[in-house]
């Protein structure tokens, strides 16, 4: 029993182990077991391959570092609603560090994966010129390093803020809320850049002869809305678990996690098309060309179906004010928007491997299995021996009757 304002609510602390750490760990081990074995009998397309596993890490390594940054903005912004999922944003940070682990094969399969690691004889002079150019900055030393750099400050700004919520729920307390409402302030621009300078290395420079100042923000964008959608489904699923979150999350919550997925539908939608806009109206070679590949053959349709998935349909249904206070409808929608995501970021990477037309390895899914299964298992395991939401936070009693204006 937990005393919370006025009233007393019942919490039990997460127990070790439990049916989603074991389903998660089976589903991680033998999707990267599959995974692997599809890239040694791979041959000629084990760059795909490796491509598909850079996607599915690329996927949930978002959805943890966007987890970390709407942790530090609610804190930045003093919200008190979203207190009753704070330790589910902390629980998804708290993942990042598997994600080192799970960087190895990127970091190993670099020459197979990144066309400026090795320049081929078959690129044209002009393309070997841009790669000297660049070489500054797309190498393999200064890669590693400032992948060591990211994993730093994403590692510490949660540690940061996930210690000090923890610390509070065994001493309580103002002090972690104030250290917590810092920390987060000061964090936030380094959790920016970082993952907009990630996206510029581990997906960009896939095509190393493309370039786009608003690529980091088309890629956390879609990370954003896809933590949101994931916190959703998370939610939903715990609804009936009263000594859980999930069973003290009303449905003024859930109309709230719907209003951010429709607003960040549309940031999502706004970024897209700036970066389509000014580089079509600019018309320059090394910069449309990116966006010729994907208007032309398969790509041309994957892209149609980005355009209606991806902002024509959960735009025009999450207007529905009935919709954001249902939860199971809203679950849907938000399973939606995280499919759709993944299908975004294998548009993002595979047409600069397959640039004749629409190419899918099933080891993709596979990948997606894998990462998937190891990061939320990782999650679990840490998230086990703590309660599910902040308990003495001065403001979870406010979160707790938070109601539309």
């Amino acid at each position: 029993m937990v005393e919370v304002g006025p009233t007393t609510i019942t919490q039990d602390r997460l127990k070790p182990g439990g049916k989603t750490f074991s389903i998660a760990v089976g589903v991680g081990v033998v999707g990267l077991l599959l995974t692997a074995v599809g890239y040694a009998v791979g041959g000629a397309d084990r760059p795909s391959i490796l491509a598909g596993y850079l996607v599915a890490f690329a996927y949930w390594l978002g959805i943890a570092i966007a987890a970390s940054i709407w942790n530090a903005i609610f804190h930045a912004a003093a919200a008190r609603w979203m207190t009753v999922f704070r330790r589910v944003f902390e629980s998804m940070g708290a993942a990042i560090p598997i994600f080192i682990l799970l960087f190895l094969p990127i970091a190993l399969g670099m020459p197979v994966l990144f066309p400026w690691v090795n320049p081929s004889n078959r690129m044209s002079h002009e393309q070997l010129h841009l790669l000297q150019h660049k070489a500054l900055w797309l190498n393999v030393p200064g890669f590693l390093l400032r992948a060591a750099v990211y994993f730093a400050i994403w590692v510490v700004v949660n540690q940061l803020l996930r210690g000090w919520s923890l610390r509070q729920d065994r001493e309580g307390g103002l002090e972690p809320t104030r250290r917590m409402r810092r920390y987060g302030s000061g964090a936030l621009p380094f959790l920016g850049l970082s993952i907009t300078f990630a996206a510029f290395d581990w997906l960009m420079s896939v095509d190393p002869f493309w370039f786009s100042t608003i690529f980091g923000a088309y890629y956390f964008t879609g990370s954003f809305l896809s933590c949101i959608a994931l916190l959703t489904v998370i939610t939903v699923l715990t609804r009936h678990e009263q000594r859980l979150f999930g069973g003290l999350v009303t449905r003024h919550h859930t109309h709230n996690l719907g209003k951010l997925m429709l607003a960040f539908t549309a940031f999502w939608t706004y970024i897209a098309f700036s970066q389509f806009m000014l580089i079509w109206i600019a018309n320059i070679p090394e910069e449309a060309s990116w966006y010729v590949v994907r208007m032309k053959g398969g790509w041309q349709s994957v892209g149609i179906f980005l355009i209606v998935t991806h902002f024509i349909i959960p735009f025009f249904t999450l207007l529905s004010r009935g919709l954001k206070f249902n939860p199971r409808g809203l679950a849907f929608v938000a399973v939606w928007i995280l499919v759709v995501h993944w299908v975004d970021l294998n548009w993002l990477v595979f047409p600069a491997l397959h640039p004749e037309g629409f190419y899918f390895h099933w080891t993709a899914i596979t990948s997606m299995l894998g990462v998937g299964g190891f990061a939320i298992a990782f999650a679990r395991w840490r998230a086990a021996g703590h309660f599910t939401l902040p308990v003495k936070d001065p403001y979870l009693a406010d979160s707790l009757r938070y109601q539309q204006a």
